[in-house]
């Protein structure tokens, strides 16, 4: 069995369509990586303008953790949307962290309820377009075939 490193990086079936599940997930990964990364840019805006800067580099570290973070979510949803294989895997461990984040903010009531409910949701909404067979078929993820003895 050779493995060619073309035909992992390459979609799996150039001349079809995206299906709507891989589009509509690799569109909210999107969405989700660039709001992080405008939490990101918003804390650094604030360090640059002097509004609570306490400890200037703790805040400047906060911001760029935060915008590294944001590299993940964005990689996947390009990878998602050019139907990268590997790309499935960032993408749910995305999700996958979302999920406590979005409960641990609903637990704080008010406007933290809506904001927690809706991370909690898209996160759950990705998961499901990611683990459907046709999303995974189209990606090129699939059951492995029996090697020869």
């Amino acid at each position: 069995m050779t493995t060619d490193a073309s035909s992992a990086e390459a979609p799996r079936t150039p001349g079809s369509p995206r299906p709507a599940r891989i589009t509509a997930a690799a569109v909210l990964v999107a969405v989700q990586g660039a709001v992080v990364a405008g939490l990101g840019a918003g804390m650094l805006v604030m360090l640059l303008t002097g509004s609570r800067a306490d400890d200037t580099t703790q805040a400047l570290a906060g911001a760029a953790t935060v915008l590294a973070l944001a590299v993940l979510p964005l990689a996947a949803a390009r990878g998602l949307w050019l139907r990268r294989r590997w790309s499935r895997g960032p993408a749910v461990i995305v999700q996958l962290m979302a999920l406590p984040v979005g409960w641990q903010m609903a637990q704080n009531g008010g406007v933290w309820l809506a904001a927690g409910a809706v991370i909690a949701l898209t996160a759950l909404a990705v998961l499901v377009c990611l683990v459907n067979p046709t999303a995974t078929e189209a990606l090129g993820i699939g059951p492995r075939e029996p090697r020869d003895a």
